[in-house]
C-alpha cells in the first residue's frame, strides 16, 4: 500500500545542505501550525517553539552545537521547548497551590515537544522543505539555556533546522533502517541474544567485518566525549530541576 503521505515518511531523510532559496512566510506559518497540531498530553501543548530569526543567536547557536555551520545557513530555525512552566505559572497565578514540577513532567513535556516537532518535519517534506534535527542543545544544554534566557522548568528538548535541499542532498540515498522483523515484537520485550543482534545490525555495517565496525561504532559514539558530555548535562539539569 502506497500514498503520498507514506511515500514522503518513508523517503525523508536528514537535509544539511541548502539552496539561498528562502523559506516562503507561508509556508513557515504552515509547518509551525502543522506542530500545534500533533498528539498532546491532555491538550496541554507542553511545549513552546522558539523561532530564531536573529541572525548572530543563530550563528551562536550553530556554535555552540559543536559548531555545524549549516545551522547558520539554515533559512528556517525552531527550537522545541519542553515546557512546564507555562502551567506551572498559571496554576500559581490562579491560586491552585501547584506541586513542583517534577521528572515525569519533564519526561510528558519532552514527548509533547517532539511530537511537535516530528509534524513540523512531515508538513516541511510535503512542501519540499528539508529539515534535520540537532541533538546537541542537549549535551551543551548550559550553554544553549543561558544564550536563549531558558528559565527553570524549561527544557531544549530538540533544534529543527529547515531549508530547501541541494540537488546533491536530493540525489543522495537514505541510510538503510533495519527490517521491520528487528524493530517490531509482539506483547513482551524479547532479549536478543548475541547472534540476533548481530543479525539486526549486520544491514548498518555493510561488508565491514561486523565486530570491528560496531567497535568502531561504540568509540565514536556511544563512548564519545560527546555522548559522555550530553549524559552529564542532562543529569545535572535535572538535578537543578528537582531542587527547583
Amino acid at each position: 500500500m502506497q500514498n503520498e503521505v507514506l511515500k514522503q515518511l518513508k523517503n525523508r531523510k536528514s537535509v544539511r545542505s541548502y539552496t539561498e532559496r528562502d523559506i516562503e512566510p507561508e509556508k513557515v506559518q504552515v509547518i509551525l501550525e502543522a506542530s500545534t497540531m500533533a498528539p498532546t498530553a491532555g491538550n496541554q501543548q507542553l511545549y513552546t517553539i522558539l523561532k530564531v530569526t536573529d541572525p548572530q543567536v543563530q550563528s551562536a547557536l550553530a556554535d555552540a552545537c559543536d559548531h555545524q555551520p549549516f545551522i547558520a545557513q539554515a533559512k528556517l530555525v525552531l527550537l522545541y521547548l519542553a515546557d512546564c512552566l507555562k502551567w506551572y505559572e498559571a496554576f500559581k497565578a490562579c491560586g491552585c497551590d501547584p506541586r513542583k514540577p517534577g521528572p515525569g513532567d519533564l519526561i510528558l513535556s519532552i514527548d509533547d515537544a517532539l511530537i511537535a516537532a516530528q509534524n513540523a518535519v512531515t508538513a516541511a517534506e510535503s512542501l519540499g522543505i528539508g529539515s534535520c534535527y540537532i541533538g546537541d542543545v542537549m549535551e551543551n544544554c548550559e550553554t544553549i539555556r543561558k544564550l536563549l534566557a531558558l528559565p527553570d522548568y524549561v527544557f531544549p528538548a530538540a533544534l529543527l533546522v529547515f531549508g530547501y535541499p541541494t540537488p546533491q542532498q536530493m540525489d543522495r540515498r537514505k541510510p538503510e533502517r533495519m527490517d521491520l522483523k528487528d524493530i517490531v515484537q509482539e506483547n513482551y520485550y524479547h532479549h536478543r541474544d548475541a547472534q540476533e543482534l548481530e543479525s539486526m545490525f549486520r544491514k548498518q555495517c555493510g561488508n565491514c567485518d561486523y565486530t570491528d565496525w560496531m567497535r568502531a561504532f561504540c568509540n565514536r559514539k556511544y563512548n564519545s566525549g560527546f555522548s559522555r558530555e550530553m549524559s552529564r548535562s542532562v543529569a545535572e539539569y535535572l538535578e537543578q530541576y528537582l531542587r527547583g
